[in-house]
This record gives structure tokens, sequence and C-alpha cells, in this order.
């Protein structure tokens, strides 16, 4: 794909973000997700805008025709914007999932998951970048999907990136480790959020809750991921390596055992990563049933650099080939 449609509709979020910025007295972020709203719908929803940016605005919006670019060249100009305006106003829980990670993880929920239909959650959605990477590698499927998210502000990027991609995505602005109302799902993808739930009396609910002290919340993800998948269902984590190594995985140990298969896990190659402590990889579970058995030997993989195209297409085969073992 070439690189210059992305470059000119990011260059058209951008420049109309800034203007509805300075003119709406708020953060680039939010801008952004005003400027989305109004492709999206072919307008100009903002009635306190001045005749001057009305003009430059509807200029740049002149020059577009999103019907002329891919849902791909939608989310990486739209994802281009997001990083801008993170770079601006760094928060810490405001990390987007790597381009590379999001569609590595839309190829393998399309290996595992065989039906044509299926209901998708992800609990953690943040701008949706990685739901919308992910529902873009499955082409052939009806895929009915599912975020949650606490942040307001993440969630109508979510929102707006949905629509403009044309997914229809229903969208929860809550805490996903309280009470979640949906009907359980097929499959679940989540870049776990790292670090403690400061919520001891909520956390206090899950079988995974530690004995003393805050209980960290990726652990808490996952129980609430499992809970609300089907029976059989698929979930992929992207997880800290040190994930089992913590002093509270022993109770993670004991759920994942009562619960779950370890379908496979998959080291993300280090050069992704600033340093060691930071790497992660990715987590695939598979909820029990009495139709499902555990796979004969879990897929172990250490992924090799992704610009590395010979030793990625043996992994891809290596791959490849368990999924086709596994699912005998």
């Amino acid at each position: 794909m070439s690189i210059v449609p992305v470059e000119k509709l990011f260059t058209i979020f951008s420049e109309t973000a800034d203007i509805l910025a300075e003119e709406l007295s708020c953060t680039y972020l939010e801008a952004l997700a005003e400027t989305g709203e109004n492709m999206f719908h072919g307008d100009i929803l903002q009635d306190e805008l001045s005749e001057l940016s009305i003009k430059r605005i509807k200029k740049i919006y002149n020059e577009l025709k999103l019907a002329d670019y891919s849902r791909e060249e939608i989310r990486k100009a739209f994802q281009l914007a997001i990083l801008k305006g993170m770079q601006q106003n760094i928060q810490p829980n405001h990390q987007m999932t790597p381009d590379s990670i999001g569609m590595f993880i839309g190829y393998l929920v399309s290996k595992f998951i065989d039906q044509t239909s299926y209901r998708l959650l992800d609990p953690a959605v943040g701008t949706g970048n990685l739901l919308s990477a992910v529902l873009n590698h499955q082409t052939d499927k009806n895929v009915q999907s599912l975020g949650s998210e606490i942040d307001e502000v993440l969630l109508k990027l979510a929102y707006v990136n949905a629509n403009l991609q044309m997914h229809e995505v229903e969208f929860f602005n809550q805490d996903s480790l309280e009470p979640l109302f949906i009907d359980p799902v097929d499959a679940v993808i989540c870049d776990l959020p790292i670090g403690y739930y400061p919520n001891d009396l909520r956390a206090s609910d899950y079988e995974i809750h530690a004995e003393s002290g805050h209980t960290y919340a990726h652990h808490l993800f996952i129980e609430q991921s499992a809970k609300h998948t089907k029976q059989g269902g698929y979930l992929f984590f992207l997880i800290p390596n040190g994930l089992f190594e913590s002093e509270q995985a022993k109770h993670l140990h004991e759920f994942i055992k009562n619960h779950l298969y370890i379908q496979g896990v998959i080291q993300l190659p280090l050069s992704m990563f600033k340093n060691k402590q930071a790497a992660k990889s990715i987590l695939i579970l598979q909820k029990q049933s009495d139709q499902v058995k555990p796979p004969k030997q879990a897929l172990l993989v250490d992924l090799p650099k992704l610009s590395d195209g010979q030793a990625m297409s043996r992994i891809l085969k290596q791959i490849d080939g368990w999924v086709a073992e596994n699912k005998k």
C-alpha cells in the first residue's frame, strides 16, 4: 500500500484538529474526535466556530473523499494523528498497541476462529486501534464487536475511528472491571492495562484477588474476559513477559488451570521494546468446555524481527501447521 494516501489523510486530520483545538479551547485529541465526527457526517457540527475557521476547515474537507481510502489507510492515518496528540499530552495509560502487533493478533484471530459469524470483545478498547486492526483482518467474516473503555476521550476517538472505517461496534463507557452487561462473546482481544486496581472491594468479587493490598488489574482483566467468553471461546492477550512470575501469579495460575487451556505463548521480539522489562508476549487461551480438549502441546514461538521476511515466513508456516494439527 502506498504511504501517500495515509500521509495525505493524516495531514487533513491533523490540520483541521489544530484549527478546532484553538477555536474550541480543547485538547488536540478532543479536537481530533470532533473533526473525525465532521468527516463522517460530511458537515461541520460545531456551532461556535468563527466564519474564518469554518472557511479554512471547509477548504481542507473539500480535498477529502473518504470513499477513496481503504479501511487500513483510514486506520493508519487516524492512528498517526492520535500519536501526535499523545506526544503533546502524554499519559501513561494512553499507550497505543503498535501497528505490527495489532495486525499479527488479527492474523491469529483469523487462524483460530473458524466461525464465519462471531462476537468479539475488547474490554480495554482505548482508541480502538487494536480492535480495528483485528477487524480489518477478518475480511470474509461477519463480526459483531464490542468495546469497553473508562476514558471518555479515548472512547470518543474509538467511536469515530470505527465510524470512519464503517465498522459496527457497540461501545460502553465504563470501568470494565465493574459488572459488564453483555451477552457472552466467542473471542476476546485485549492489550492488558498493567498496574494495580485501586478498588479493593470490587476486586474481592474476583477469584484472582490478592489476599492483602491491591490486586493487579491485568490479572482481573483476564478473569473478567474469561467470564464473558462462551465455553470453547478464545482469548488473545498482550501480556508483560513477567506475568507468571509476580508475587500474585499463584492465583492466576490456579484460575487458568481451573477455567482455561493455554493454547500458545508467542514472545514478541525484544527489539520492539525500549528495554527487557517492557517486553511483551501474546498469550492465547481457550475457555474450557466438554467439547474441547487441551492441545497436545502448547504453541510456543519466539517471533523474529517482523522485518525479517524469511524468518517470519517460516514462523507463519509453523503456526499454520500447529493450528491445522490441533484443530483435527
